[in-house]
């Protein structure tokens, strides 16, 4: 089965990433800027100076008026996307490793089709992250996303500090992962840093939120091999999720407080009526 339906991928054409900051870009990207640049949207005049492209003269004031100005137009930029994706051995739980990988290919393509660049990089934190540039790379990029494999501690804290240590142009970062490390909320408060919009997926499955077995059993870190044995009783199942909910607020409010927006996905969801609907509104697409 094919990483993203090709109706799902039509109606993304359609779309763009959102940000909230000043851009100041390098590619030919489809992103208004404040910086007059090249695209098809008249601004303003200015008088013509040496070294300027003569083909931007308005030819039809200088025959009426005599005086050689130059057309300006409103710039059209790149958004860098940096996608930060888990696949720690914790994201082997149910289809959420999949589906984080749905999320990435979605928004990578969103941006790809707009001539924005995609770096991916991956946490356990990978060797060289990969880059993609133009809409010919999106079958490159599902074939990355598609190839991960879940393995390892989730080393969060370390993957945003290296991805910190990569200095480029602003543009979004996008972070999917699970969060199921005590390193979460470091890693949140450090992304904005980087000058970013930051955007927080967390792929999430039902046991996450409610073990889905009771009685005397041994629960295993999935990360870390540790067992633990306890009884769960449905009060006790009752207690768990009760306070995963509480943490999955938490996680949002530590977010927001960062300037980042949080989003929830599960790892049966209908991602396309997702990305349609609730993230559009929020503004990670528009």
């Amino acid at each position: 089965m094919s990483l993203l339906d090709p109706r799902f991928l039509a109606r993304l054409e359609a779309l763009q990433l959102g940000t909230r900051r000043r851009l100041a870009g390098q590619l030919a990207g489809d992103h208004r800027s404040t910086r007059f640049g090249s695209s098809l949207d008249f601004a303003d005049y200015r008088d013509y100076h040496a070294g300027d492209d003569f083909r931007r003269i308005d030819y039809h004031l200088l025959a009426r008026l005599d005086v050689a100005l130059v057309k300006l137009f409103e710039a059209e930029e790149d958004v860098h996307l940096r996608l930060l994706v888990d696949t720690s051995a914790s994201m082997a739980t149910g289809a959420k490793l999949r589906q984080a990988a749905r999320v990435a290919g979605a928004l990578g393509f969103v941006a790809l089709v707009r001539r924005d660049p995609v770096t991916l990089h991956t946490f356990p934190l990978d060797a060289a992250p990969a880059r993609f540039a133009g809409r010919g790379a999106a079958a490159r990029l599902f074939a990355v996303l598609e190839a991960l494999q879940p393995g390892g501690e989730t080393g969060f804290a370390a993957a945003t500090t290296h991805l910190l240590s990569r200095r480029g142009p602003g543009g979004v970062t996008v972070v999917v992962s699970d969060l199921l490390t005590p390193e979460w909320a470091d890693g949140i408060e450090r992304l904005p840093a980087a000058g970013h919009d930051v955007v927080i997926v967390q792929v999430l499955a039902a046991p996450d939120l409610r073990p889905d077995v009771v009685g005397d059993v041994d629960v295993v870190d999935a990360e870390t091999g540790a067992r633990l044995s306890v009884s769960l009783s449905p009060a006790l199942a009752d207690a768990f999720e009760a306070r995963a909910r509480v943490w999955v607020a938490e996680v949002a409010e530590r977010a927001r407080r960062a300037g980042a927006t949080h989003l929830v996905v599960m790892d049966d969801d209908d991602l396309e009526a997702r990305l349609l609907g609730a993230w559009r509104s929020g503004g990670v697409l528009r």
